[in-house]
């Protein structure tokens, strides 16, 4: 019987200013990436059973690849947010050279997961960062994050909408999972999904 991965106690490697600095690591790779203050960190140390990734109150404070280990089975990569209203110029160039040199350069990466506020939906950001995950040779999933905050029938909704736009990209997981770390809700699913990639 195979050991739960999730057992394994998490530890930060590093963090990755520069592509030269990226490790070559033997591990599963699983990305993260969404919108400043989407909760992604926060989801990250649910999913991880320990507050490891930086959170804050202030959008856009992750400027750099965090990386995560689980032993040496999976990776976890915390991704700069992107789409915050004050970042500058600078900040969004190295932005795309960073974010979008490393799934150009990760030979070990397995799934990206978009998150998404499901109060907001996909947005233009979003959808621009939709175009380019379509691009990369690797699937990725849609996490919709803070579902605490809408009633079922306005998730369903969400879900639908979302759906029917994903014919569009063919890299698309097309299942969208639900979150909601305020409460602890499908991150169960979210860990099974990952299990399952390693």
């Amino acid at each position: 019987m195979k050991k739960d991965i999730f057992t394994f106690k998490p530890k930060f490697l590093m963090s990755v200013a520069n592509l030269e600095q990226l490790p070559k690591l033997k591990n599963t790779e699983i990305a993260f990436i969404g919108k400043s203050n989407v909760g992604k960190s926060t989801l990250i140390n649910k999913i991880l059973g320990k507050k490891i990734a930086l959170t804050s109150k202030t959008p856009g404070r992750t400027k750099q690849l965090n990386f995560f280990l689980l032993e040496d089975k999976l990776a976890i990569i915390d991704m700069p947010g992107y789409g915050y209203a004050k970042t500058s110029r600078s900040d969004i160039n190295h932005w795309k050279r960073l974010s979008f040199g490393y799934f150009n350069n990760s030979l070990k990466l397995k799934r990206v997961f978009l998150l998404i506020d499901i109060r907001r939906g996909l947005k233009e950001k979003d959808l621009e960062i939709i175009d380019i995950l379509n691009k990369i040779p690797v699937s990725f999933q849609i996490i919709l994050t803070k579902s605490d905050q809408l009633k079922e029938e306005e998730i369903n909704k969400m879900i639908k909408q979302i759906q029917e736009d994903s014919i569009k990209y063919p890299a698309m997981n097309p299942e969208i999972l639900i979150s909601s770390s305020k409460f602890g809700s499908g991150i169960e699913k979210i860990k099974n999904e990952i299990t399952n990639l390693c």
